[in-house]
């Protein structure tokens, strides 16, 4: 069973720990973005140094009180709400925001786990080099929380997940004791990999104080294009013809629906739309390329043999970095748009690159058959990533459908798994969708994630009721 953080314990706390530690909490730290979760009181402590986060872990396991680790706030499954817990700890390392160290000449950095991302790109640049990890909420993402949701953002078809990112964590594992994993190394087959238990595991195994983060050379040359394409079908060909004449050089490539910016003329009417007649479907891609090569002829060339192979019909190249900036804006307002109108139900999920024509299809037909739903269905192409989300018709609130919820994701979630998907594939489990881990995931591999969790755990203070049921 477990306990509150109540007075006594804060007592113990402060004889431990100094006075900044300790914070009150803001209403900001107990409820969702989306206010789908929410946590009626918690007790906020706020470390600055792994040896305070070790302390209080320590001292939690002993009093067996909860954890919940709390990064930018910006997750969108619940994972960093304690709902439903007895007075927990919310441990933010908001203070945790040092980099420690650059080697530029190894292509590495090390960070502590409360840097911001937008802080972690400005230190790469200032040391020229790149670190590629991209996502709308740069601006409040912290980097332990991107690695503990393993974060993908628009860059995976390119440089991967987080995971893919980080070579080694510092962490604090439940009892307090620390995982020194900090070591600038490519090569390290010692045993079992921890690190990549702790990345992905969304605070539920212990909390990452500190990275070791992969850079990367800064492109020679970079430019964006958006491109008018028929259907998926083509767009996937496109896809394709893009990574067959450039490699690489593909950062990233979006698919994006009008729907999505019909909504932004109607929400955010701010944001320039590069086309005067909205098309059905059409791709965004970005590329960064190295060796002499320039951006803008690559995919001038691009468009011309996509036109020549009846993949495209429009395009605008962007003709310079601001309008290539535009294009992003463009891109990352669509999740602001979708929420601003009013989501019934938002599904982020991932399927097989080669079968997303045939899922979309069959997925508006499953919508198609329990309402008159508007859908938006865009993401990732490179990657399989797709946000397919369903709104209200023209004209009606959203609680008008709130009964027909669980029947959509139902049925969406249904077709994911029979097309070998995911039902999860950027933002995590969290708490919302432990029930479809539980529907969805192989038995196997639950069997031995409960396991895990409960050697590493076995008091079940870290993030209780995030990822698995009970834990």
């Amino acid at each position: 069973m477990l306990n509150p953080a109540d007075a006594a314990f804060e007592t113990t706390l402060r004889a431990t720990l100094p006075a900044a530690c300790f914070r009150a909490v803001e209403p900001r730290y107990l409820e969702e973005l989306r206010g789908r979760f929410f946590c009626p009181d918690a007790f906020l402590l706020t470390p600055g140094s792994t040896g305070e986060v070790a302390a209080i872990l320590r001292l939690a396991n002993e009093a067996r009180v909860p954890i919940v680790p709390y990064g930018g706030g910006t997750g969108l499954v619940g994972g960093q709400v304690g709902v439903g817990l007895p007075r927990p700890v919310l441990l933010s390392l908001e203070r945790m925001r040092a980099i420690r160290s650059v080697h530029a000449a190894e292509h590495l950095m090390v960070a502590e786990a409360g840097v911001i991302l937008s802080d972690i790109h400005a230190a790469a640049e200032r040391a020229g080099r790149l670190f590629p990890l991209s996502l709308a909420a740069e601006g409040s993402a912290q980097i332990g929380g991107l690695l503990s949701t393993n974060a993908g953002g628009v860059n995976v078809l390119r440089y991967g997940n987080a995971r893919d990112l980080c070579l080694g964590v510092e962490a604090v594992l439940p009892d307090g004791s620390v995982l020194h994993g900090l070591r600038r190394l490519r090569k390290d087959n010692t045993g079992y990999d921890i690190r990549n238990l702790l990345i992905g595991a969304e605070g539920t195994l212990g909390v990452i104080t500190g990275a070791c983060l992969r850079l990367f050379p800064r492109p020679h040359s970079q430019g964006a294009a958006v491109m008018v394409v028929e259907s998926p079908q083509a767009a996937l060909g496109l896809l394709a013809l893009a990574q067959e004449r450039l490699g690489e050089g593909v950062s990233a490539f979006e698919l994006i629906h009008r729907t999505g910016l019909e909504f932004l003329a109607e929400t955010m009417p701010a944001i320039r739309q590069p086309f005067a007649t909205r098309p059905g479907w059409m791709a965004l891609i970005d590329l960064g390329l190295t060796g002499g090569l320039e951006a803008d002829a690559a995919l001038e060339a691009l468009y011309a043999a996509a036109a020549k192979a009846g993949l495209v019909s429009d395009g605008i190249i962007a003709a310079s970095l601001g309008q290539r900036a535009e294009f992003w804006r463009m891109r990352e307002a669509i999740p602001e748009a979708n929420r601003l109108i009013g989501a019934v139900t938002s599904h982020d999920i991932a399927v097989p690159i080669g079968t997303i024509p045939d899922f979309i299809r069959r997925a508006r037909e499953v919508v198609t058959g329990i309402g008159p739903f508007r859908v938006n269905c865009f993401g990732h192409l490179g990657d399989g990533n797709l946000h397919f989300n369903t709104y209200p018709p023209r004209g009606e609130k959203r609680a008008a459908f709130a009964g027909l919820r669980e029947e959509i994701s139902r049925g969406i979630h249904d077709l994911v798994d029979e097309f070998g998907g995911s039902v999860s594939a950027e933002h995590g489990i969290g708490r919302l969708k432990v029930a479809d881990l539980e529907r969805y995931g192989d038995p196997a591999r639950l069997a031995a994630m409960r396991a895990i969790k409960a050697a590493l755990d076995p008091a079940g203070i870290m993030n209780p009721g995030a990822v698995l049921r009970g834990g």
